[in-house]
């Protein structure tokens, strides 16, 4: 049994792969946190924990310790009862009233795992995978009830978290509304502050940059605003002691399953106990339950590790891999694709998508990709979004005769969309101005000349659901790169009621993950690759629908290194769309080798985005030998263990990563160098997951040796080479 309940101490266990989280029922129906981390045989660990002191606030002049909110470790608190840390849950009751205290009614224990109505989620692919705790916690004060769901991996050290919110009335009256405040996933209490905190900041072109910083009394936050996950912070991070690294140390990773604004809150106390909640961003979000109305909040994946970072990293791309990620792609290797975006922009025809087609087949690139322009009036980016339907005049033929011939020229064909916004100069805003996200009585504000649609509202979803299936039903598509370039403002829906308009933050998130589900279920065939000006939605939520994220926009295999080692914290090497693209660079214009850009774009889906005629003879005989290398690794790179060896955030001269196959028996090292120096000492790199006492060899050094040598030892680097260039070492196992 993976949950335990222990009548007894009324303690409940969950044992998840080599860890335990324990809590437990106290005798007035408080639930409180007493432990997770490595594994425990114990259940009533309250002896182990040391007393609160000082001040203490109890109810009804009962003044026990134990008991006092301010202090308590609490599963799920609620705010305004005593309780002044940062509320997992508040609501405001219809007397106006927005103290929640949530007390113990039962729990159940069962096999499996629940759906999460309307929103995505890691699913099983049997029942015997996972285990699901429900708590039952009510206020019967205010009426909120609260159903904490856990769902334990027996063989992987995870637990994910949701919580089901509903409104039962107060006592005999069961009339009455109450509207939701803040309504998080989890929270999870840590008796002690001493931890690192890691975010993955960033910006456009500049996705997912490694920042730890020391906890702190007070709060430090990782949020966004902006209506999505965003490109500035990532709804990921990490708890950490101060020395833990890649190879040791206790983590606890978290990690929401919503592409919508988040919270997460760390706070440290008077007493040096953090509290880490995670979920819906409550600003300026609320949500009006009726009564039977419930709400469900979005899921929060919880990894431990007492093995360092490169365990937990591994733990959650072992997860997503087989659980999150779904269809017919999850496991298939993707198609070499070239993408006419860096190539041409806006600037392209039929003839002149055949001829990049016809050079990249000789090439061995399997899929063209046309990207923007392709619709409307489209010549640039600010008109004729909205207005899905082909625009054959800039073609000079059909959708179905374009892609007949780049099927004649042997590849396969993929296209490009941005179902989500509109320009104000197009046929669809003329005739439906009220569909975009806007207040009537205020100026609409632009990002990229483009306003959002309202996702809440059936007839928009019903529409783009209508246009972008009546096109991919016109020809045989195999690939669609689904995008999104800007942020969400002047969040008002025409259809909603004043008390209900802080809703539709998460309405527009409901309504986009229902397009989603209709349009990805109707095509189960294609390949979606999600896309947000790059990785401005790079999380859980969106590789539940589509098995690849484009990381960025920033093709520059030199800042690639730090947002493709970012993205690896969480996010496995299969869902990293990475491309080959032009020197100068298009977004830094730095020149880095050929052979360099094919060696970092090797780390991810794998593709090209540049203007083949614009290359010699060397770098188009280089495609062949990069396409070589992706035929022969692609098992080990995108099925096996993934280990970050030397992080381009902390070492300004190099950047080096491993792939390990399943039974150990072959690895695949790659070493890029950012900068050299003259006379600069001898390089040394560790390896990791290899069998000590196997030997290895080095098929590119000739060295053979065993696996702990080149762990606890390593090798020199081959150092004859320069700036930006790169090594790719074959290791195979001998016997």
């Amino acid at each position: 049994m993976a949950i335990t309940f222990d009548e007894q101490s009324r303690s409940i266990k969950l044992d998840a792969g080599t860890s335990s989280y324990v809590l437990q029922i106290l005798p007035k129906g408080q639930v409180v946190h007493r432990y997770w981390g490595a594994a425990v045989s114990d259940f009533d660990l309250s002896a182990l924990l040391e007393s609160n002191s000082g001040e203490s606030l109890g109810l009804d002049g009962e003044n026990t310790l134990d008991e006092n909110p301010d202090h308590m470790l609490a599963e799920y608190p609620g705010g305004g009862a005593g309780d002044f840390r940062v509320p997992a849950v508040t609501a405001l009751a219809a007397d106006g009233s927005s103290a929640v205290d949530l007390r113990y009614v039962s729990h159940e224990i069962q096999q499996g795992k629940p759906a999460l109505a309307g929103l995505p989620a890691v699913y099983l692919n049997n029942d015997d995978e996972a285990e699901t705790l429900a708590i039952t916690l009510e206020d019967k004060y205010c009426g909120l009830r609260t159903v904490l769901y856990y769902t334990v991996f027996a063989g992987l050290n995870v637990i994910t978290r949701h919580t089901v919110l509903s409104n039962v009335g107060v006592g005999a009256r069961h009339d009455v509304p109450l509207q939701l405040n803040y309504a998080m996933s989890s929270c999870v209490e840590f008796s002690s502050s001493n931890y690192k905190m890691l975010g993955l900041y960033g910006a456009w072109a500049r996705e997912r940059q490694v920042e730890w910083l020391p906890l702190r009394h007070g709060t430090q936050s990782l949020q966004s605003r902006r209506g999505y996950s965003s490109h500035q912070m990532n709804p990921f991070t990490v708890l950490a002691t101060p020395s833990a690294d890649e190879v040791q140390g206790e983590v606890y990773g978290f990690n929401l399953v919503y592409s919508g604004s988040f919270l997460i809150e760390a706070e440290v106390d008077q007493k040096d106990t953090t509290r880490v909640v995670m979920g819906i961003n409550p600003y300026d979000f609320a949500w009006k339950l009726e009564p039977g109305e419930t709400f469900t909040t979005p899921e929060a994946v919880l990894v431990y590790s007492n093995a360092g970072m490169g365990e937990m990293s591994r733990t959650y791309h072992r997860l997503y891999t087989k659980n999150l990620c779904r269809g017919a792609w999850r496991d298939k290797r993707r198609p070499i694709l070239i993408n006419n975006w860096e190539a041409t922009y806006f600037k392209f025809n039929a003839d002149k998508l055949v001829n990049l087609a016809e050079q990249a087949a000789s090439a061995g690139i399997e899929m063209l990709v046309m990207d923007d322009g392709w619709f409307g009036k489209r010549d640039g980016d600010n008109s004729g979004l909205g207005d899905w339907f082909v625009n054959e005049e800039k073609l000079g033929c059909s959708l179905a005769e374009l892609v007949e011939r780049v099927d004649d020229a042997g590849l396969k064909f993929g296209i490009w969309f941005e179902p989500e916004m509109v320009n104000p100069d197009s046929d669809l805003f003329r005739a439906h101005p009220d569909w975009a996200l806007s207040i009537p009585s205020r100026p609409k504000t632009l990002g990229r000349h483009q306003l959002a649609l309202d996702m809440s509202r059936k007839e928009v979803r019903d529409y783009l659901v209508e246009r972008l299936t009546d096109i991919l039903n016109s020809a045989d598509i195999s690939y669609v790169k689904w995008d999104c370039n800007r942020y969400l403002s002047e969040a008002f829906s025409a259809t909603l009621p004043a008390e209900r308009g802080r809703e539709i933050w998460h309405r527009y998130m409901l309504g986009f993950y229902d397009v989603l589900e209709r349009i990805t279920s109707a095509f189960p065939k294609v390949l979606f690759e999600s896309c947000a000006s790059g990785g401005g939605r790079f999380d859980p939520a969106m590789l539940y629908y589509m098995p690849q994220t484009w990381t960025s926009d920033n093709t520059d295999a030199i800042d690639r290194l730090k947002i493709q080692y970012g993205t690896s914290f969480a996010y496995p090497i299969r869902t990293i769309g990475a491309h080959v693209s032009a020197t100068p660079n298009h977004q830094t214009g730095r020149n880095a080798p050929f052979m360099t850009r094919g060696a970092v774009a090797l780390q991810g889906t794998f593709g090209y985005e540049l203007d083949l005629a614009k290359l010699d003879e060397s770098e188009f005989d280089q495609i062949e030998d990069q396409i070589d290398l992706y035929q022969e690794y692609q098992k080990l790179i995108f099925g096996g263990d993934f280990y970050r060896l030397i992080s381009p955030f902390e070492d300004s001269t190099q950047a080096a990563w491993m792939y390990v196959s399943p039974d150990k028996k072959s690895a695949l090292v790659q070493v890029v160098m950012q900068h050299i120096s003259g006379n600069h000492a001898p390089r040394r790199i560790r390896l990791q997951g290899l069998e000590p006492q196997s030997l290895y060899k080095i098929e590119e050094l000739g060295v053979t040796l065993h696996g702990d040598s080149l762990m606890n030892l390593g090798f020199i680097i081959p150092e004859s080479w320069g700036d930006h260039q790169s090594v790719c070492l074959t290791i195979k196992r001998k016997g």
